[in-house]
């Protein structure tokens, strides 16, 4: 039961820093036509997870139960891979198929080279 509650916990938590970042950045880049503010809670939460889980490897920083909390509750509910699947059927159906392309490059490349980073940032200063 308290692992549920951590991840509850850590989801409502992860949902919520969504929300408010995603629609920071959407109210000046609607006019766009480009989900910039879905790849940008992505990019981010690719970053913050690649910088977390290597200073796990490294110092053993998190508990079992902190480690749930984190990473399946607050980054679980913070990143979001269907927001970003939803969107690129829409870009789809809108026949914006150069957006829709645009839309898969940019998350997988920028989410790969964000975790990458986190990862090196960890070695750079922490090892």
């Amino acid at each position: 039961m308290v692992k549920i509650l951590l991840v509850g916990i850590g989801g409502f938590t992860g949902a919520v820093l969504r929300y408010a970042l995603n629609s920071y950045i959407h109210k000046s880049t609607y006019s766009w036509g480009f989900p910039v503010g879905t790849l940008a809670v992505n990019v981010t939460g690719c970053i913050i997870i690649g910088v977390l889980s290597r200073w796990d490897e490294l110092k053993n920083i998190f508990s079992p139960e902190l480690r749930l909390l984190v990473f399946m509750g607050v980054l679980g509910a913070f990143t979001t891979f269907s927001t970003f699947g939803n969107e690129t059927v829409q870009l789809l159906n809108d026949r914006k198929l150069d957006f829709a392309i645009l839309n898969v490059t940019t998350h997988l490349c920028l989410g790969l080279f964000a975790v990458l980073t986190g990862r090196y940032m960890v070695n750079f200063f922490w090892k």
